[in-house]
């Protein structure tokens, strides 16, 4: 199982809240997605990929509970894709940093599931980053490339 979670930091022009948006691929396969508003204002990109992460963690243990519940395949780790590195060494590093103590406790779960091994986490270059399709206003030959490598055909084609 393999996700990708991205972040529009401060995208929205009248409350500077970003939009998190990710999606999760079960043997290359769309199975789970979601783009929405961040809860609370984030103060860097850092702390934006960091939250986005964080949502798509719940997500991913959720999915891999639920996929060792309903099949024989044991599925130890979800890989999620993050587009930022400093958000990857802000969940790898338990240690309290001095930048991220204001980050409420509840998007530390991430943290603790990267910890634990639940999760893994890997930086995604932005060319390959999926979840762009659902926090950013792309190109149509961006969107077309995007939509394929999730796997997703067109209805226009389907003659």
């Amino acid at each position: 199982m393999v996700g990708y979670t991205d972040s529009n930091w401060c995208g929205d022009k009248d409350d500077r809240k970003s939009t998190v948006g990710y999606i999760f691929l079960y043997g290359g396969a769309l199975i789970s997605w979601c783009s929405r508003k961040e809860p609370v204002v984030a103060l860097s990109t850092c702390e934006a990929e960091y939250i986005a992460a964080s949502l798509s963690a719940c997500q991913g243990v959720w999915l891999s509970n639920m996929t060792n519940e309903i099949s024989n395949v044991k599925c130890d780790s979800v890989i999620i894709k993050v587009g930022n590195m400093s958000a990857i060494n802000l969940a790898r590093n338990p240690i309290a940093h001095g930048r991220s103590k204001h980050i409420e406790m509840k998007f530390h779960y991430l943290r603790e599931q990267v910890s634990c091994g639940k999760l893994k986490l890997e930086h995604c270059r932005t060319e390959l980053q999926v979840a762009d399709v659902l926090t950013k206003v792309v190109t149509v030959e961006t969107f077309v490339r995007l939509r394929n490598l999730m796997c997703i055909k067109s209805l226009e084609n389907m003659n």
